[in-house]
């Protein structure tokens, strides 16, 4: 049997954590520069606040039902899901993390008996733990746990928040009650080729041939969507985290940039992200790549969009060295006269650093110095909070920074940010 444990609302309830006046009141998360709503509680989603709806459109609602505001505070997210990932690799080693807020368990030890009071084992530690409220899903596949996950969450006081899908009846039943669009692995392409065929759930999707889904679901990708809905494990748990094979560090701006020197502070910036995400990966990279874009909405402009690399002559994870090729491609790119709303940075063919192969024909080998130099920052500001040890190209100012004005304080990752608990002493009254 296999486990998906998913945290419900994880932003919001990131928020949650620290905020505990914040409970039973409807939360909402925006996205870079304050522009979507990209998470909602519980609460926030009965009042219809709908997700992605851009923020000043939901701003009159928001308003009206007193609901409570974040910008997103990835710092804060990041620590959290590894504080919940540490703590269910410590109830079970055989895990592999899918997403920020989603992880697989292999429950093949457990007997099937004891698996609906193992999940919410499972729920009790993480919340006492780490204060994130996670639902469980458990069945013979990673898509019937998806399954079971789902319904877990939609019959939150049917379930507790663990559901365990632990015979055939039980399988059939719980497709049965699952729309093809919420299929694991069923895109709206495919969901709407499906129900134009008569075929609305996932029950219906099941008694499918394998030799159809062969053929009609994208190969052996719909053959082993058969089997997995059928009880028969296909997608085996990956353990450990796989290294990423493309880095991307990406934002709007707060405001528009029509200068090449903020476009090349933001640039810097990016790519000092990117960086320290490769080190971490214990990676290095041999293409830098750099995109900017204007206003999408933007009446008083043509939309434009341009991206340009350069390849590197030796893979390096050297923030010093990767910002030098990026300010080469960004005074290719960018075009005097525009206004950028957007720009990033892309790290790809990306390689493990022991695996690093010199050029004969490069005139400035890297130095090992800078591999030290750039670890040495990664820690400051891993133990004193981001941007404090930072490269001067990446300013001062920063007035293109993104928008954020209603970002909480990152709880767990600074120091100046720690709650702070006053304690009095009463006196005792003699009588």
């Amino acid at each position: 049997m296999k486990a998906i444990v998913d945290c419900n609302s994880f932003y919001a309830s990131c928020e949650k954590v620290f905020r505990p006046e914040l409970e039973g009141r409807p939360i909402v998360v925006l996205s870079n520069n304050d522009g979507c709503i990209i998470a909602r509680n519980d609460e926030a989603k009965r009042l219809g606040i709908p997700m992605g709806e851009p923020y000043f459109k939901a701003k009159a609602l928001i308003e009206q039902q007193k609901v409570s505001v974040f910008s997103s505070n990835y710092a804060l997210y990041g620590d959290m899901s590894r504080r919940v990932m540490l703590t269910l690799a410590d109830i079970n080693p055989k895990i592999e993390v899918y997403s920020v807020d989603e992880a697989f368990l292999d429950l093949a030890d457990i007997p099937i008996a004891d698996l609906l009071d193992y999940g919410r084992l499972i729920r009790e530690q993480v919340a006492v733990w780490t204060g994130i409220p996670v639902s469980v899903g458990i069945a013979r596949s990673k898509t019937l746990a998806k399954v079971a996950n789902r319904l877990s969450k939609k019959e939150k006081v049917k379930t507790s928040g663990v559901m365990v899908l632990e015979d055939e009846l039980a399988e059939k039943e719980a497709l049965k009650a699952t729309s093809v669009d919420d299929i694991w692995g069923v895109g709206r392409r495919y969901a709407r080729f499906l129900r134009l065929n008569g075929i609305e759930n996932g029950h219906q999707l099941s008694l499918q041939s394998e030799a159809w889904a062969y053929k009609n679901l994208g190969g052996i990708v719909g053959k082993r969507l058969i089997k997995e809905l059928n009880g028969i494990p296909c997608i085996e748990l990956k353990h450990g985290i796989d290294k990423k094979q493309m880095i991307a560090s990406t934002r709007s701006f707060g405001k528009p940039v029509n200068t090449l020197s903020d476009m090349k502070e933001a640039i810097a910036t990016y790519t000092s992200r990117a960086a320290e995400k490769l080190r971490l990966q214990k990676s290095a990279a041999c293409c830098v790549s750099v995109f900017m874009s204007t206003g999408y909405f933007d009446l008083r402009q043509a939309y434009e969009k341009d991206s340009r690399f350069e390849i590197l002559l030796t893979p390096t994870a050297n923030t010093n060295e990767l910002i030098a090729y990026a300010m080469r491609v960004t005074e290719k790119t960018f075009r005097q006269g525009a206004s950028y709303k957007k720009a990033g940075v892309i790290l790809s063919s990306i390689v493990d650093e022991n695996a690093i192969q010199s050029c004969l024909f490069e005139p400035d080998k890297p130095s090992p110095k800078s591999t030290i130099l750039g670890k040495a920052i990664d820690q400051l500001n891993k133990k004193l909070g981001n941007d404090t040890v930072h490269f001067a190209a990446t300013g001062l100012e920063k007035d293109w920074k993104t928008r954020s004005e209603v970002r909480s304080p990152e709880y767990s990752t600074k120091w100046k940010d720690i709650p702070v608990v006053s304690a009095f002493h009463q006196p005792k009254v003699t009588p």
